[in-house]
């Protein structure tokens, strides 16, 4: 069950047309319409960049690289401590 709330004010034509569309849809109302688009959008913006996409020739070079590397140098762990205090 839903537990916060989000006001809005916009435009009367944004608000027909996204009660229109919800109603093209099936959907029960213009507040499950808004629900599912923020939903999605913001999965989709979360996963744009938050991942990393590789051909597979590019990850393959990578692996090769992570298999041959040796100790990691002090320039790796300071990358990989900034990385961590960066949130990745």
């Amino acid at each position: 069950m839903a537990t916060s709330r989000l006001d809005l004010r916009l435009d009367m034509e944004i608000k027909n047309k996204a009660e229109k569309a919800s109603a093209l849809l099936g959907m029960k109302s213009l507040t499950e319409y808004v629900v599912k688009l923020m939903d999605e959008n913001a999965s989709e913006v979360i996963e744009k960049y938050e991942s990393i996409t590789l051909d597979n020739d590019i990850f393959d070079q990578f692996m090769d690289a992570c298999d041959k590397a040796d100790k990691p140098n002090k320039a790796l762990k300071d990358a990989a401590s900034f990385a961590k205090e960066q949130g990745f």
